[in-house]
């Protein structure tokens, strides 16, 4: 499905000379965060629903222009550079202008979300393992040379947290063991950070625990 189909008009952006209460009662009646805001048909940013309950009622939206964020997408940004976009500015509305500028509508959030949840990184069966390496020692060519010299499919992966000179990557494996992935990580010292049923070498460990234990306590 093309992103285009998720283009929104039910909302009629403000005009820059309408009143904070108007803004008001419309973020009053919406569940957005912000709202698109025009000056004489251009659109110039958008309001958050934070600010514009701080504002004083009787004022225009011109009087607060210093609160308006400029944020937008084209109707050709891929939509993972559009989620990303609403993560930058935390928002749950994203308008979008064509290459004249001109505002054709927006982006729903939840759409967006939607989207990434038919892609195959979470939509097909599999397992998710999360394996951590320095920053200067990790390399997603050798991450998937690791995947898949054990017969296994890659099916995704990102950088899901960087912590000093540490990154966590976080891998979506086809349908398979994920045991020997495992072990072949470990091999080339990346630290597993996700427990997995199926990882033999931690589960070793605790049998060889439990049986010291049992000794112990003979």
């Amino acid at each position: 499905m093309q992103l285009q189909d998720f283009v929104i008009n039910d909302i009629k952006p403000l005009n820059i000379t309408d009143k904070i209460s108007d803004l008001q009662l419309l973020l009053n009646q919406l569940t957005y965060s912000h709202i698109p805001i025009l000056n004489e048909g251009v659109y110039i940013g958008c309001v958050s629903e934070n600010d514009a309950h701080c504002f004083d009622k009787a004022k225009i939206l011109q009087d607060c222009n210093y609160a308006i964020e400029g944020f937008f997408v084209r109707p050709n940004t891929i939509w993972l550079d559009v989620l990303e976009a609403f993560a930058q500015n935390d928002s749950n509305i994203m308008p979008i202008l064509d290459k004249n500028n001109k505002y054709l509508g927006y982006y729903e959030l939840n759409d967006i979300i939607h989207l990434f949840n038919e892609t195959p990184f979470l939509a097909e069966p599999g397992g998710i393992l999360i394996v951590e390496k320095g920053v200067n020692d990790y390399s997603f060519s050798e991450i998937s040379q690791i995947v898949e010299s054990n017969d296994a499919k890659l099916l995704g992966a990102f950088i899901s947290k960087m912590d000093g000179d540490l990154a966590r990557i976080t891998l979506k494996i086809g349908d398979s063991s994920l045991n020997e992935i495992i072990q072949t990580f470990r091999r080339y010292s990346y630290n597993i950070v996700s427990g997995h049923e199926e990882d033999a070498y931690i589960e070793s460990l605790k049998d060889r625990s439990q049986y010291l234990d049992k000794y112990l306590n003979m």
